[in-house]
């Protein structure tokens, strides 16, 4: 799992790439803040390698909370900036900061 930032000097958004290893997996997605942790608009593609990866523009200065969907199982992003507690879901979620 990785998470990748690159910078644009022009408009006040961050290209940030979500990339999760699940081999076995048939279906993943990034949910979170910035889509309304809505799967259908985080949806990952799949690589030859196994690896699930999609880049999304996030407005600069802010901070998101997301996880994986994983054929149906929430997963946090051990490269994740922090973790942030949510009483909602009852547990931990990752934090990206832009």
């Amino acid at each position: 799992m990785s998470l990748k930032k690159q910078f644009i000097k022009t408009k006040p958004v961050v290209k940030v790439t979500f990339s999760v290893e699940a081999k076995d997996a048939s279906t993943a997605a990034v949910v979170g803040d910035f889509n309304n942790w809505n799967p259908e608009e985080g949806t990952l593609s799949k690589l030859k390698n196994g690896t699930f990866k999609a880049t999304y523009d996030l407005v600069k200065d802010a901070i998101y909370e997301f996880k994986y969907l994983i054929d149906g199982v929430y997963v946090n992003e051990p490269e994740a900036d922090s973790y942030k507690w949510n009483d909602f879901a009852g547990s931990e979620n990752s934090v990206v900061t832009v």
